[in-house]
């Protein structure tokens, strides 16, 4: 099918009809051209899409605009299984306002079918009867089950009459025109616009004190007191008071969570987070603010980003013609827009941590690891080596695993240097490397979680440059694309940065990639000298074994196998001695008289 170089929408189909993704293009030709080439570029979602596309459709349209309205729409009434899809309003929140004569307001679960108005949808119930509670309260609107003007002067009015919390319209006093001010008035006060309802409050109030009506600017000079009282209790967390929604991305290669913060009159009114797949990209933040905005019934003056989406002036035209306004749509680089951002942010990291069952911080210090390093996945497994020796002598080697953040010490290895004695640290590396990788060889295919059957994500080395080129030399024969970098140390042993290819990438700005670098540079070398010590212990009694006559390093090592310690060896009898293989009872008897003492010249001075 020969397609246009104009802008369209695009409808693709599996073998049943139907449909299961639709896409926007300024030139449909090239865009849809590129789902059918080579498929390396692509995402796993993408080609499995792909893989299930048997027919497909398009629309063209005037403009690249009106494609991406008309996308919208189509994704809403279609739901295609590979376009983002947020959830529906089922189990949202909702304000209620009933379309009698005598209007109430009320906070519900579920719309229903009474030809009532509905507010929403919102995510939080508690805030949404926190606030309809506080409207009734500050306009003083009744909330018992009456129905006016069916039930007025029907019996005496209820304690919240009598306490001053409802204007009390089953007395029959209060006018309709009275009523529906203060209703329209709780209305401006619910959608967040609280100034404009303390300036009109304060224009009737010096109104009615000109006109002498005392009585009524004392009642609009009540509202206001309550209003202010109201806003003193709350956190005021933004500096302006226009309306702004705020959204954040998070991601660990696997799922992304969207945070959406709405702010109204300076405070947070509501908050709600979405799990996704997929890549956290502009395009993903584009589909998500059209379909998020097509689900609400209102659009903030300000709609604040993490990260551009693709096609910003064409979405925030969009939801400026929803609005009715201007609507200004922008990524903040400084001051309180990028405040609110961060705080949104790691909300969003958050959620994901909670859903994995791991801490936020954690979550968010590998995501921007794999960012500040430039790696294709998150590296959830991560491999940490050490070389530890004195003066060249007892070369050996740590292998420390953090997973997603945390050490993994049941993952941890020691390795002692076989191929040379003397001081070489690169080829120390290069040995213990090409020992890790051909245990993974042999293990590959026993379906392990961890340990060596398992690839890491990215190796960390506790060195520079050289110890970099030294472990690329070793994997580079296992054709394994693995990110090696080192872990770089100031003069006073505190990390500093990473290196890799000919260079060093600060992480000093980055708290929580510092943080995490340093944590992983501290614990592999606590693990590799403290078996370093081990070992050089351990051979320092063993060489005062190998002192007596007729014991050598073998046969030392394997009383250390049997007894542990020296103490042990002491204490052990000549019978204990000789049931270790290789000690016969000449031997027994010349190890327990060396520790217990003679002066016998038989066994002179060992």
């Amino acid at each position: 099918m020969k397609l246009p170089l104009t802008p369209g929408v695009y409808i693709m189909k599996n073998s049943k009809g139907k449909i299961i993704y639709i896409g926007k293009a300024k030139k449909l030709k090239n865009r849809v051209s590129q789902y059918f080439g080579s498929q390396n570029g692509h995402a796993l979602k993408v080609r499995k899409m792909v893989e299930n596309v048997d027919d497909f459709d398009y629309i063209l349209c005037e403009s690249e605009f009106e494609a991406l309205v008309l996308e919208a729409s189509l994704i809403k009434q279609n739901m295609p299984k590979y376009n983002i899809l947020l959830k529906d309003d089922k189990g949202y929140s909702y304000i209620k306002v009933t379309n009698d004569p005598y209007r109430k307001i009320s906070a519900v679960l579920q719309k229903d079918d009474s030809g009532s108005q509905f507010i929403g949808p919102y995510t939080s119930s508690y805030s949404v009867k926190q606030s309809v509670d506080e409207a009734n309260k500050i306009f003083r609107l009744p909330q018992c089950n009456k129905v006016f003007p069916r039930d007025m002067k029907k019996g005496r009015p209820c304690l919240n009459f009598h306490i001053d919390r409802c204007m009390g319209v089953c007395t029959g006093k209060i006018p309709q025109s009275e009523y529906d001010e203060a209703i329209n008035e709780a209305l401006k006060f619910l959608d967040g616009d609280v100034n404009s309802v303390i300036k009109s409050l304060e224009e009737k109030m010096q109104t009615a004190a000109e006109n002498l009506q005392f009585e009524a600017a004392a009642k609009y000079r009540d509202k206001i007191n309550a209003i202010k009282n109201m806003q003193s209790k709350q956190k005021v967390v933004t500096e302006t008071t226009e309306s702004k929604d705020v959204f954040a991305a998070a991601s660990n290669g696997d799922d992304i969570c969207v945070v959406v913060l709405r702010f109204n009159g300076g405070r947070l009114c509501d908050s709600e987070h979405f799990f996704l797949d997929g890549e956290a990209n502009g395009k993903m933040r584009t589909d998500f603010l059209m379909q998020y905005y097509n689900m609400r019934n209102s659009v903030p003056k300000k709609v604040i980003l993490d990260e551009a989406c693709d096609d910003i002036e064409l979405v925030e035209k969009y939801l400026t013609e929803l609005r009715g306004n201007k609507c200004t749509v922008f990524v903040p680089s400084r001051g309180e827009g990028f405040k609110l951002v961060n705080m949104c942010r790691e909300n969003a990291f958050e959620k994901l941590a909670q859903k994995k069952g791991r801490a936020g911080r954690d979550v968010r210090a590998l995501e921007e690891l794999k960012e500040l390093l430039g790696l294709v996945s998150t590296p959830e497994y991560i491999e940490s080596y050490d070389i530890s020796h004195t003066a060249g002598a007892d070369n050996v080697a740590g292998m420390i695993v953090f997973k997603n953040g945390k050490p993994l010490k049941r993952a941890y290895r020691t390795f002692s240097i076989k191929s040379f004695t003397g001081q070489d640290d690169y080829g120390s590396m290069r040995e213990v490397l090409t020992r890790r990788f051909n245990e993974y060889l042999l293990h590959k295919d026993d379906g392990e979680e961890e340990g060596f059957g398992k690839l890491p994500d990215l190796i960390l080395l506790d060195g520079g440059l050289g110890q970099v080129n030294a472990v690329k030399e070793a994997i580079a024969p296992f054709n394994l694309d693995i990110p090696v970098f080192g872990m770089v140390k100031d003069n006073k042993h505190r990390t500093r940065a990473i290196a890799h290819n000919g260079g060093e990438i600060a992480i000093n700005d980055n708290r929580s990639v510092f943080t995490l670098v340093s944590e992983i540079q501290e614990e592999v070398h606590r693990f590799s000298i403290g078996y370093h010590r081990k070992k050089h212990t351990k051979n320092g009694l063993t060489l005062s074994l190998t002192q007596i006559n007729g014991i050598g390093e073998q046969k030392a090592k394997a009383l250390f196998k049997e007894f542990k310690t020296i103490r042990a060896i002491k204490s052990a009898s000549v019978e204990e001695l000789q049931k270790v293989k290789g000690i016969n009872r000449d031997l027994a008897e010349k190890i327990y008289l060396y520790y217990n003492g003679t002066n016998d010249e038989e066994y002179g001075n060992f």
